[in-house]
Formats: C-alpha cells, structure tokens, sequence
C-alpha cells in the first residue's frame, strides 16, 4: 500500500516514553506552519510542515515529512529555514484550522475522522488565537496522550 500525503504539518508532545503527534490541517494560508512554529516554543517537536506522510503500523497511524521536506519549516515573511525534527510520530489528534474565531464551536461533541482506516480524534482551532499551541495541548491532555 502506498503511504499518503497529507496537507498538514505535524508536532508532537512526548508522553510516557512515546511521542505522540497533533496533525495540523486546513486551507492554504490559514495559519498552519504559523501554528506549528509558535507550538515549538510551547515546548512542542517538529515532525513535518506543510504535507505529512501517514502511514499505519500496528492498528495505529503515524506521519513523518517526506524526505524532501524533512527538518524544515516555512516561516512566512522569512522563508523555509531548517529546525531540528523527530523522524516520525504516532497521531494523536486531528486539529483543523478554521479561517475565523466564530468557526470554532465553544462546547463541541465528540467528532472522529478516519484516516487510512484509523479513526482520530479531531477539533476545530483557529490558528491565529494567540492561546492556539496551549489548547493544542490541552487537548492533547484531556485525550490522555500528553502530560
């Protein structure tokens, strides 16, 4: 099977022993390597900006960047610059980035979606929310996959 690629970046958070990884997706120019960049000085790892490979080994999924964009990141304004990166990561959690703050529901049910046959959790983040890396976080925690 051939692995996918996705439009997203993916960070990660190591939890007892594990890293385990927030995929970041949504329309071009929403925020996402913005996102993913201020995640790190949160205190989260770069894996992958702008497309994640997704692949599944042992009932769960993983991403890691395609070779040619391993260990890089897009910082708008300045350009692609390099960034120490895991080589890959379990995803824990689907965050998809929304173009407005209203978009964001304040008490959302429980939403899933499945990728190469493995469902993820996944919630909706504005991006440019100053607080946007800690909710990553936060969510990350209430799923139990982050400290």
């Amino acid at each position: 099977m051939i692995p996918e690629t996705r439009h997203g970046g993916l960070i990660a958070q190591r939890h007892q022993g594990v890293w385990r990884g927030a995929l970041i997706e949504g329309p071009s120019g929403v925020g996402k390597s913005d996102l993913a960049l201020r995640a790190l000085e949160a205190g989260f790892r770069l894996v992958a900006d702008d497309r994640t490979v997704v692949f599944v080994a042992g009932g769960r999924l993983y991403g890691k960047a395609p070779d040619t964009l391993a260990g890089l990141i897009e910082v708008r304004g300045l350009g692609v610059v390099t960034n120490t990166a895991l080589p890959f990561c379990e995803v824990a959690v689907v965050i998809r980035c929304v173009e407005r703050p209203d978009a964001v529901e304040r008490l959302p049910e429980p939403r899933f979606e499945r990728i190469e046959g493995v469902s993820i959790p996944m919630f909706d983040l504005w991006p440019r929310e100053p607080a946007a890396p800690l909710k990553i976080g936060r969510i990350m925690q209430s799923l139990g996959v982050a400290l």
